[in-house]
């Protein structure tokens, strides 16, 4: 198990900058406004080899005793006590341009009663002239001050050398301190022969199967549509913050994540987005910031679940959305939540329209109510006509209806993501697919089918050899897609189909070949004899093919 190293501090020291120079990677949101981080922002890194994850938190703005009023910022600061309780070393940042202030002193008191390592590391240290100024942090009661600058990166290879060392020793650290094993060699005999050492030891490598990447799934939506919620519903536990204010998740927030399935555990890193709103409505660099975060998380995700709100219904940025996710060729989940809501209202249409159906009442020209839980599903595909092919899962994260059903959706879609198509099957129903149906030509032309293969797994994508690519319109490519999936499944995963023109054959320059006539001694120039033509065949003379001794030479003589 790695060791988890939490960075704290108050307001505005610069830890989220600190983090990201740290991890070498733009995770974290930085901004002169206090108080944007909230949650705590985790990541698995190494340092030099040693895994460990470091983890970002919201700025301690509270004094012992001070009771705010804003749900966010308290709820920010029981995320950081957690992080304070989880974590082997603590990194407190403090700010040098502002000295010592009554806030540090207020973090540093809670952090000597953890009991856990503490490294103060002095920010905004930029130049030689303020590194004296770390002197003074040297007050809190910590042994460790160390300078740092997390904007030009000075000082952070001694901060992280310092941490990483106090971290306990990792499992591989803790196998190689084990006494050595005698070598194994062929078929798992002792001996001590290097030759078949090796042959052992390749053997042994080869029965090991690598252990596969945690699947990713980013929980994406409009605002306030319960994205949060439902995570902390599949975690059981208050892993990021939740309240009713539209807007409270800023960062991309990644929790780890694991389910034992008949025996079987599976990883996952659910991916918590901030609210995704229109563009026009945007009018803070936060809010930019975020909604960037949420699609870079669409992009590098295995799956992206779309939450909808059950009350809300179908909105213009729902599909803008679920169109963002088609783009990026994602597969895709769509989840309706809160559906506990309506739960009620559905049952009792459900029963009236049974008992309509008892005593054979006549609604021939009525519109049908949706009474089934199908009904709303195909309703809502009809809606999302571009993203059919996603199944649709209705949930409530508060009362913890059908999230059994979103797992089991998330692991068959993962499954679909895997499978490979034998060649032989692949080109089988592909050639009755056009066979059954041609794509449409103005110029009439007709599409041959040579070859397909398949490239990748996911997104699924198969290489098409074909006459004509020009022939294949988005709707045929539809259309083939579709005898793909009755086919083959992939359900909830885009089928991308890339059609391949078969090369032209070069036409000849001359369509008949040139008669060369005799030489005239002067290389590089053609006969010019009477009745003769270089480029012309000998049937083609000035006599234009008649015969000698033709009636009209006759009466020239």
């Amino acid at each position: 198990m790695s060791g988890l190293i939490a960075i704290v501090g108050r307001p505005n020291v610069g830890k989220s900058a600190l983090f990201n120079r740290i991890v070498k990677k733009r995770i974290a949101i930085v901004h002169d406004q206090p108080g944007v981080t909230r949650d705590r922002v985790s990541v698995e890194a190494e340092w030099q080899g040693r895994p460990y994850t470091l983890v970002d938190t919201g700025g301690i703005g509270l004094l012992r005793g001070e009771k705010s009023g804003d749900v966010i910022i308290r709820a920010a600061v029981e995320q950081v006590e957690i992080a304070i309780e989880a974590a082997n070393v603590i990194i407190l940042v403090v700010n040098v341009q502002e000295g010592v202030v009554p806030l540090d002193q207020e973090v540093a008191q809670r952090l000597r009663l953890c009991g856990k390592p503490i490294l103060v590391a002095v920010n905004k240290v930029d130049d030689v002239g303020a590194e004296k100024g770390a002197d003074e942090f040297a007050q809190l009661g910590f042994d460790k001050v160390l300078p740092v600058s997390a904007i030009h990166g000075g000082g952070i290879t001694d901060l992280m050398e310092t941490a990483v060392a106090l971290l306990p020793p990792s499992d591989e650290e803790l196998v190689s301190t084990e006494e050595e094993l005698p070598t194994l060699g062929h078929m798992g005999q002792v001996t001590n022969d290097p030759k078949d050492a090796a042959e052992g030891e390749a053997e042994d490598i080869s029965r090991i199967t690598r252990r596969a990447s945690p699947l990713k799934i980013a929980i994406v939506g409009r605002p306030n549509v319960g994205k949060s919620s439902i995570i902390n519903a599949l975690t059981k536990s208050k892993r990021v913050i939740v309240s009713p204010i539209p807007g409270t998740t800023r960062d991309a927030i990644d929790v780890p994540f694991e389910v034992e399935t008949d025996g079987v555990r599976q990883k996952y890193i659910l991916i918590d987005t901030a609210g995704m709103r229109k563009t026009r409505r945007v009018d803070d660099t936060v809010e930019f910031f975020s909604v960037q975060r949420a699609q870079e998380s669409i992009i590098r995700s295995d799956i992206t679940v779309l939450v909808i709100d059950a009350e809300a219904g179908i909105t213009e940025q729902d599909k803008k959305i679920a169109d963002v996710i088609v783009e990026n060729r994602k597969a895709c989940i769509v989840v309706v939540n809160k559906w506990d809501l309506f739960a009620k209202e559905v049952r009792e249409a459900r029963e009236e329209e049974i008992t309509k159906r008892k005593n054979k009442v006549r609604t021939e020209g009525q519109a049908k109510d949706l009474t089934t839980l199908g009904e709303f599903a195909e309703w809502v595909q009809r809606k999302l006509f571009f993203l059919d092919y996603a199944p649709v899962i209705f949930t409530s994260a508060t009362s913890g209806f059908h999230l059994d059903r979103l797992l089991e959706a998330v692991r068959y879609v993962a499954a679909q993501l895997t499978q490979k198509i034998p060649t032989a099957i692949l080109n089988r129903t592909l050639r009755d697919a056009v066979d059954r149906r041609q794509p449409i030509s103005a110029q009439g032309h007709r599409l041959k089918f040579f070859y397909a293969t398949q490239v990748r797994l996911s997104p699924p994508t198969f290489l098409l050899f074909v006459n004509r690519d020009e022939l294949f319109s988005d709707q045929y490519k539809k259309y083939l897609a579709g005898e793909m999936r009755t086919a083959f499944g992939y359900e909830g995963c885009p089928v991308v189909l890339v059609p391949k023109a078969r090369p032209k054959t070069i036409e000849p320059v001359r369509k008949t070949k040139p008669v060369h006539s005799k030489p005239t001694g002067k290389p590089g120039y053609p006969d010019r004899s009477p009745g003769k033509h270089p480029f012309r065949p000998k049937s083609a003379s000035r006599s234009m093919g008649r015969p000698r001794g033709s009636n009209r030479a006759k009466g020239r003589r």
